[in-house]
């Protein structure tokens, strides 16, 4: 934990002294995106070789797909009232 908490620490200021230098910031958004592109693959072969998973995948992914539909819905609702709350009424100002 304490390593992990050093590490995120140490990241931030780094990103901190390097803040201004675009290229650097520039390289570091690719490989990040790259990075999470080999840890989903890599976590894509951990689910496939484990046989516990895969012999309940069709009911794994029914209540995944209800977690998702369930939680687009909400974010978009969530959004929306934000929004009308936020930004709605300026608008009807402004007009």
């Amino acid at each position: 934990m304490y390593l992990i908490l050093g590490i995120l620490l140490f990241g931030i200021s780094v990103g901190f002294i390097l803040r201004r230098r675009e290229k650097l910031i520039k390289l570091s958004d690719k490989l990040l995106m790259w990075s999470i592109y080999l840890l989903l693959f890599l976590l894509g072969i951990s689910i496939g070789t484990n046989r516990e998973i895969i012999r309940n995948f069709p009911s794994i992914g029914l209540k995944a797909l209800i977690l998702t539909v369930a939680g687009v819905l909400g974010s978009c609702l969530a959004s929306l009232l934000i929004y009308r709350v936020y930004f709605g009424e300026k608008g009807k100002d402004e007009e």
